[in-house]
């Protein structure tokens, strides 16, 4: 068998819950096959794959594998981003790129140095059913131009919620804004592109903890819309709503696929701004619903790698710049103080 004929090695570091989503991925692309594990904690799952599982990851990235999934807590993210792409790997990259600024910036250094190397990071947001038929619409231009952008992602944090890695600054490197927001970042740049201005509050307002628990973050793009997203950890039902106002109309798109399902039933409202003679219909107009039940945003980012290492083309979603433009927004925000509520 030829290398080019042959399926890509694949090698999972970090056997978490996205490694493990990671690993179904492989073993539905018929163009990839999972050769290589490391996760210090041996299950029995692990054990039942006969492959060789590694204690560290760098005999994985040293080893003869073509693919490197990176799932791992933020902090380890670019050192080992980095040595796989200078042994030649290709990375797939979790979100977020690192702890900070200076990690992606690190990755995109090793990226450019080892341009043979593709490298994506995992904002399956973008592949989502709501957000994709979303983007098509507007792309057409029946609704005009994008006004105003709101977005809403939030979460329950639950009693054990200050015991997270998450919330260590030392491994996370930031809190819900950076762990969750920065998804909604992502697509806020999805449909308008780049922002030339950037407020941001965040603060302590119930965890006892060193991170924030929620972030306000206001946003302007050089032509004038103007985005706002909340990203929260104390929403207490879990919440994904991005309302997209428009000059003929908007677009609303709510739940969110998830493995629980607790972000409820993925839906995307169209309303159509009422045309003359339609009084009756201002402030209340017709909208059309749209359910979906499948999601295939993890499959689709991993087939879209997979087809660039093949056709030996540039990477379009997902990039380092991607990822290098949200945590530059997540950076400004962070460099304000962050402020405890203190209710008693």
């Amino acid at each position: 068998m030829s290398p080019d004929s042959r399926p890509l090695r694949a090698g999972i570091v970090g056997y978490g819950y996205m490694g493990q989503i990671r690993r179904r991925n492989v073993s539905d692309h018929p163009d990839l096959e999972l050769t290589a594990i490391c996760d210090p904690v041996r299950n029995e799952e692990i054990q039942n794959l006969n492959i060789p599982i590694y204690n560290c990851w760098e005999d994985l990235v040293a080893a003869e594998i073509d693919l490197v999934f990176v799932c791992t807590p933020n902090y380890m993210i670019p050192e080992i981003a980095v040595k796989a792409l200078e042994n030649g790997k290709h990375v797939f990259c979790e979100k977020p790129p690192g702890r900070n600024l200076a990690d992606i910036q690190r990755i995109r250094a090793a990226e450019l140095a080892n341009q043979d190397s593709k490298l994506i990071f995992g904002f399956n947001h973008r592949h989502h059913p709501g957000i994709t038929d979303a983007k098509a619409i507007i792309d057409s231009g029946t609704l005009g131009e994008i006004l105003t952008l709101r977005g809403v992602y939030g979460k329950g944090g639950g009693y054990d919620y200050p015991a997270s890695w998450r919330n260590d600054p030392e491994i996370s490197g930031g809190g819900i804004l950076l762990d969750q927001g920065l998804h909604m970042l992502d697509l806020f740049h999805l449909f308008v592109g780049e922002f030339s201005e950037v407020l941001g509050m965040r603060g302590t307002v119930h965890y006892d903890i060193p991170v924030e628990d929620n972030a306000v973050v206001i946003l302007r793009t050089p032509k004038g819309q103007l985005a706002q997203l909340h990203s929260s950890a104390t929403s207490w039902k879990h919440t994904f709503r991005l309302e997209i106002g428009c000059e003929t109309g908007y677009i609303i798109i709510s739940g969110l696929l998830s493995k629980t399902g607790s972000y409820g039933r993925e839906t995307m409202i169209v309303g159509r701004s009422p045309a003359r003679g339609e009084k009756a219909a201002i402030g209340n107009p017709r909208e059309e619903t749209t359910y979906y039940d499948h999601d295939p945003s993890w499959d689709i980012e991993v087939a879209h790698l997979v087809d660039c290492i093949r056709q030996n083309k540039p990477v379009e979603k997902g990039t380092s710049s991607d990822a290098l433009r949200v945590m530059e927004i997540i950076d400004r925000v962070y460099r304000e103080p962050i402020f405890k509520f203190y209710s008693k």
